[in-house]
C-alpha cells in the first residue's frame, strides 16, 4: 500500500484521540455483483446496492464530518467552506451516480468513481492546507493518533456515529487529521475498486458489445435449433 492509502503524512499531532472504542477491522472490498460465464452474462448486469460500497461508507462520513468541521473552524463567509463542503458531496455523489450508471454504461460508471477520487484529492489538499497555514501539525502515519483513526475507520458497517464525538468535542487539528484519515482510506478503495471497473470493461465490454455478443448468440442458437429440425 503506498504512502496515501496508509494513512497520512507529516508530522505527529500534539492532541490526539482518547478512549479506545470497539471496533471490527475488515478487508476492503467492492460489492458489485459479477457474471457467472460469458454464456449467462446478461446484457444489463444487476447494479450493487452502493450503500454497501466501503468507499461510499467512507465518503459518506468524510462528508459529515467535513460538513460540521466547516461549521465549527471556519468563519462564515469563508468560500472555503462552499469549496470543502462541494469537493466532499462530489465525492460521495459520484460514487452514487456511478453506481447507478453502471446498468448501462461501464464507461459512465469508470468517469464518474473518477470524479470521486478527484474530488477527494482535492478536500484532501484542503484539510492539509488548513493545517499547514495554521502551523498545526499533520499526522505521521505511523503515529499512535493515525493509527487508531484508521483503526475506527475500518470498523463495518461504518458510519458517521464512530466520530461523532471527536468531530463535535476534539480541536480543529485532530478532526483534520481524523477526516485526512478517511479520505486515504476512500482513496485507496475508490483505486481498487477502478482496477476492478477496468479489468471488467477490458473483459466484457460496454452495453453495446454486450448487446452485440447476445444478437450473435441468439442467431448461433436459432441456426442450431433449425440444424436439428
Amino acid at each position: 500500500m503506498n504512502r496515501k492509502a496508509n494513512g497520512n503524512d507529516g508530522k505527529n499531532g500534539r492532541d490526539g484521540i482518547v478512549s479506545p472504542q470497539n471496533s471490527h477491522n475488515s478487508h476492503y472490498s467492492h460489492t458489485s455483483r459479477s457474471s457467472h460465464d460469458s454464456q449467462s452474462r446478461p446484457i444489463i448486469p444487476p447494479r450493487g446496492d452502493y450503500h454497501t460500497l466501503l468507499s461510499y461508507q467512507k465518503s459518506e462520513v468524510v462528508y459529515e464530518i467535513t460538513y460540521r468541521f466547516c461549521q465549527r473552524f471556519l468563519s462564515k463567509g469563508d468560500r472555503t467552506i462552499d469549496q470543502m463542503t462541494q469537493a466532499a458531496r462530489s465525492g460521495k455523489q459520484n460514487i452514487v451516480e456511478g453506481s447507478k450508471a453502471a446498468t448501462t454504461s461501464k464507461e459512465m460508471e469508470i468517469k464518474l468513481t473518477n470524479v470521486a477520487r478527484a474530488s477527494l484529492e482535492e478536500l484532501l489538499e484542503d484539510y492539509r492546507d488548513f493545517l499547514r497555514v495554521r502551523d498545526l501539525r499533520i499526522w505521521d502515519k505511523q503515529s499512535k493518533e493515525a493509527q487508531y483513526a484508521r483503526k475506527l475507520g475500518m470498523t463495518t458497517p461504518l458510519s458517521f456515529e464512530v466520530f461523532r464525538t471527536f468531530t463535535e468535542t476534539r480541536s480543529a487539528e485532530v478532526v483534520a487529521n481524523i477526516a485526512i484519515c478517511l479520505i486515504h482510506q476512500a482513496n485507496y478503495l475508490l483505486d481498487q475498486q477502478l482496477k476492478g471497473l477496468e479489468k471488467t470493461f477490458l473483459q466484457d465490454g460496454g452495453l453495446r458489445e454486450r448487446m452485440t455478443r447476445a444478437r450473435l448468440q441468439a442467431r448461433e442458437q436459432q441456426r442450431n435449433r433449425r440444424g436439428d429440425e
